[in-house]
């Protein structure tokens, strides 16, 4: 491959977004030259980790409207994108390139392989088939916009062997940056002109030292609501050796990013363990149970007024307020203090850990400063956006690669059209 030639596109970032973009213009137009550089080691890294090996393809959504509400930063932006390509247009793109998805009851989708392998390789394969050339261990250093357009690209390339690097320059008449969450990449698109939202965690689960919680890891519960300050999120939850998990909480922690970012992740968290039971519902069910002739000499702790709360989890509840008492012998305040604990148990998030490999953040590139019908940059001509390295980011469940397969396609097409 010759550097020293002029590139029609070069793709910075060998991921999802950059493969996809890559991709769908090479096949428009067999004729551009086109480069994917990556700074890693191999393409695609977060492909085959993602869905615990599994890849985690895209969602079961398919009206825009409803899907941009899975995204806490930039639904609004996407809605039209999604117009032109969301997930129907994905599995149908796969399937035109050999991979069939399945759908599991929640609407994640999935390879029918259950494989991450089966997409990296079909994203591999067809832009090999394309014509795209691809470089690993390339780091993009600096962009310089030439005097007669286009970029001049200056690039650390990696040496395997002797563990140092080499500089390189390459030349493109058309950029697209797709690296990601990127710190370098940050420092460039400023370097060009463009803003930058400051990126923060999102999508992590909260570190909670509480004895209530003791001894329960493990231990799921199918509907929760949690609250913190004005944000309100429902569904499964996860009791972990460090605090709550679970996609209550990884929901809750994405709407609430910059929130928990700002409060250095202290905070206080409600917890509905009943989901959406009112303290008045909770306190007559109890006070139903408690009259029950049956119940009057069972002890509260081992004799549960509500099944879709585990037994472990009721007793460590219920123990904090009535101790070893039996129904009979529980008094209208506790049964007060029991609903409340219930319906609003409060706790101290004292941090946040990682959900898995699978790091999210929020921040990026201003969405106002792209054309999200083309991704073509509003500040700089013939440069593009794909993907994460947008202030863009979505909730679990498929919908992070969804953008980037948007974004990038958008891009794809106008990069082929433009050339």
């Amino acid at each position: 491959m010759a550097f020293n030639q002029i590139w029609d596109v070069i793709v910075a970032g060998g991921g999802p977004a950059g493969f996809f973009a890559a991709i769908r213009c090479a096949e428009l137009d067999p004729n551009l030259r086109v480069l994917i550089i990556e700074k890693a080691q191999q393409t695609l890294g977060k492909v085959i980790i993602s869905g615990g090996g599994r890849c985690n393809v895209t969602h079961a959504c398919f009206e825009p409207a409803q899907l941009i509400t899975y995204y806490p930063r930039g639904g609004a932006a996407l809605r039209g994108a999604f117009t032109r390509f969301h997930p129907a247009d994905t599995v149908k793109w796969f399937e035109s390139h050999g991979v069939k998805l399945k759908t599991e009851a929640d609407g994640r989708m999935f390879p029918v392989t259950d494989s991450s392998a089966t997409i990296a390789d079909c994203l591999r394969e067809s832009a090999k088939r394309a014509g795209v050339e691809v470089k690993v261990g390339m780091s993009l250093q600096k962009v310089e916009k030439n005097s007669g357009g286009g970029f001049r690209l200056t690039v650390q390339k990696a040496r395997v062997e002797s563990g140092s690097t080499n500089e390189l320059h390459l030349q493109t008449k058309k950029l697209l940056l797709a690296t990601g969450s990127d710190p370098k990449t940050r420092e460039i698109v400023q370097s060009l002109g463009h803003s930058i939202e400051e990126p923060v965690p999102s999508l992590f689960t909260f570190n909670i030292s509480d004895k209530r919680l003791e001894g329960l890891a493990g231990v799921s519960i199918e509907s929760v609501t949690v609250k913190m300050d004005s944000l309100t999120q429902h569904g499964p939850l996860l009791i972990t050796h460090w605090g709550l998990s679970g996609p209550a909480v990884l929901r809750l922690s994405a709407w609430g990013a910059r929130i928990l970012f700002e409060k250095k992740y202290q905070a206080t968290l409600f917890v509905n363990w009943l989901g959406d039971y009112t303290f008045d519902k909770t306190l007559d069910v109890l006070q139903r149970h408690k009259d029950w002739h049956e119940n009057v000499r069972k002890k509260v702790v081992t004799e549960p007024a509500f099944t879709q709360i585990p037994a472990r989890l009721w007793k460590q509840l219920a123990q904090e307020i009535v101790k070893e008492k039996n129904w009979g012998d529980v008094s209208k305040a506790e049964l007060r203090k029991l609903a409340e604990e219930l319906t609003a148990s409060q706790f101290e998030i004292k941090g946040k850990g990682q959900f898995k490999e699978e790091f999210v953040t929020c921040g990026g590139v201003k969405l106002n400063e792209v054309d999200f019908k083309t991704m073509h940059s509003r500040v700089v001509n013939d440069l593009y956006f794909a993907g994460e390295v947008l202030d863009i980011d979505g909730i679990t469940g498929g919908f992070n690669f969804q953008s980037s397969w948007t974004t990038g396609w958008l891009a794809g097409n106008a990069l082929a059209e433009r050339n």
